[in-house]
């Protein structure tokens, strides 16, 4: 399985627990630590633990090996590295400070929406959009 792969697994692991601002950082081309960053917050401790526990849960389905987590006490920013994706779930205030797109702004950013003609059974209210898109490069969907 590709990195980019990994990284659009996750990001839908991350979904179905209603992880919020998911953004993919692609630093295939710059000097990093993984290919990927996938990105994303929660608005609460127990959702931040049920998150990484999606991905984690749903990875080990797919035979992805976690190489290192952290992060799991405070559940303010939990960690997961799987080599060359690394899931970075936050804690919405978390995110605002540590601000990792700021950080890596070269990379480029794959903003993830959740596509509700792929999970209809998780539909929501027809008051707006299913998810705020985050994102500054990159507007389409890869």
């Amino acid at each position: 399985m590709t990195s980019r792969t990994l990284a659009k697994k996750i990001a839908d692991l991350a979904i179905s627990k209603k992880a919020s601002d998911i953004v993919l950082l692609d630093l295939r081309k710059l000097s990093a630590p993984a290919d990927f960053f996938v990105v994303c917050s929660a608005d609460s401790d127990t959702q931040v633990k049920a998150i990484a526990d999606a991905v984690r849960d749903g990875t080990d389905r797919i035979g992805a090996s976690l190489w290192h987590s952290e992060g799991f006490r405070a559940l303010t920013w939990v960690l997961l590295d799987y080599v060359d994706v690394v899931v970075h779930v936050f804690k919405r205030e978390a995110r605002t400070f540590y601000n990792l797109e700021r950080l890596w702004g070269d990379a480029t950013f794959i903003p993830v929406h959740d596509d509700l003609a792929q999970h209809p059974s998780r539909a929501r209210s027809p008051k707006g959009p299913a998810r705020a898109a985050v994102g500054r490069r990159s507007r389409t969907r890869t």
